[in-house]
């Protein structure tokens, strides 16, 4: 055992009511993982983690566990909390390169269920349903799975072999994996009931950029965080780079092109203290080198850099705080290249659902779409959010599933 997980591990002092739990979305039971761990128990603490969470390894590297469970670890309070996220990759790791499917097979092979995405959201339903017995297809429009894990996360933060490790999984649970296949143009979800397929799991994600609509936008030099990010050795981006963002992507994109050579700066229209980035990757993105300058709204972009106009606050006679551009401070930052990072939206390529207006899939609270067959959650419903606020909602749309495929009537 490493002796710091296991330094980490003794600090915890096993508190009857630990708010560690309370405040994750969750509910990982950290207090009795880390008695099992303390006993030797390391396969028992791993089984309990991935039954709570089967993307508990993926957690542990990229969940805010600031504003989660170490942020309401008591330790804190007057020194440093335990540090639970390398406690629960030590233990979710050592039982996924151990993962044997017999302790979750069943006698029964239940009815078929589609999962359309492989994201968070997708395996994590793609993992419950398997290990209760369901035969399970998920359709992939990329060539590997994982969504944002695979294609959104840099490999710094989330290595890519831990993705391949959860295929593996999922394949000796008996999960069949389609990929690039991308449901809506050619097959439809229509085409998936007929052939037997009792429900649908829609958890595509979002991978539709939202465009600034910035004169100049269209220009060659000019890219989108999550086409980026993607595949970021086939874009050439120069020397200066400018990102326009200010959340967890932008900071992807800023130290992902920063460890490809290029100098990055970040322009935001507010300020510091407004940023959507956690403060955990923007301190990251400062260490790495990143330079930020505040309180600059881009209102163009030229083949020479970002038009910018400089903004303040103004509080009204109301108390109501507003940002105003202020005129004639118009200045260019250089750059060779533009990246902008201001969110996504779904592709809207499924038909026969209701879609608000920012494009999202309607639901109820545990998943239910406006088709009684069809289910979805993660970011194709609540819009870009952290991957354990993606499993919180896809386990109750998993137990939703199970409980409307057992009340059909059952064929002869």
């Amino acid at each position: 055992m490493g002796k710091h997980v296991l330094e980490e591990a003794s600090r915890c002092l096993q508190c009857k009511k630990p708010q560690c739990t309370r405040a994750c979305p969750v509910g990982t039971p950290v207090n009795t993982a880390i008695r099992l761990l303390m006993a030797n128990k390391i396969q028992d603490a791993g089984a309990l983690l991935f039954e709570n969470n089967p993307l508990s390894v993926i957690c542990s590297l990229i969940c805010p566990h600031e504003k989660f469970c170490e942020g309401h670890c008591i330790l804190g309070k007057k020194s440093t909390p335990v540090q639970w996220s390398d406690i629960e990759h030590y233990i979710s790791s050592y039982y996924l390169d151990r993962f044997q499917d017999d302790s979750f097979k069943t006698e029964e092979q239940k009815d078929r269920i589609a999962i359309v995405g492989s994201g968070p959201a997708g395996l994590t339903v793609a993992f419950i349903l398997a290990i209760h017995g369901y035969r399970i297809t998920i359709f992939e429009s990329k060539d590997k799975i994982g969504g944002v894990l695979q294609y959104g996360i840099p490999d710094f933060r989330l290595p890519k072999k831990i993705i391949d490790k959860l295929h593996a999984a999922l394949l000796r649970l008996g999960v069949k994996i389609r990929p690039n296949m991308l449901i809506g143009p050619v097959i439809t979800l229509d085409d998936l009931l007929q052939d037997g397929y009792k429900a649908v799991f829609i958890g595509t994600g979002v991978w539709n950029p939202k465009p600034l609509r910035l004169p100049g936008e269209t220009m060659g030099h000019v890219h989108y965080a999550i086409n980026y990010l993607k595949n970021p050795d086939v874009c050439d981006l120069g020397y200066r780079v400018a990102v326009i963002g200010s959340g967890n992507v932008a900071m992807d994109v800023a130290r992902t092109a920063l460890r490809k050579g290029s100098e990055v700066t970040v322009l935001y229209h507010r300020g510091e203290s407004d940023m959507s980035a956690t403060r955990y990757e923007y301190d990251y993105a400062r260490m790495d080198g990143v330079d930020f300058k505040f309180f600059m709204a881009p209102i163009a972009i030229s083949e020479v850099g970002v038009l910018c106009r400089s903004t303040h606050k103004v509080t009204d006679a109301d108390g109501k705080v507003r940002l105003e551009q202020i005129e004639g401070t118009e200045t260019c930052f250089p750059a060779d290249s533009v990246v902008i990072a201001t969110g996504q939206a779904p592709r809207g390529n499924l038909k026969g659902l209701e879609i608000g207006k920012t494009g999202l899939v309607i639901t109820d609270e545990v998943g239910r779409t406006t088709n009684k067959a069809v289910f979805a959650s993660g970011d194709v419903v609540t819009g870009a959010k952290t991957v354990v606020e993606a499993v919180e909602l896809s386990k109750k749309s998993a137990q939703a599933i199970m409980e409307y495929v057992e009340s059909l009537p059952k064929s002869d």
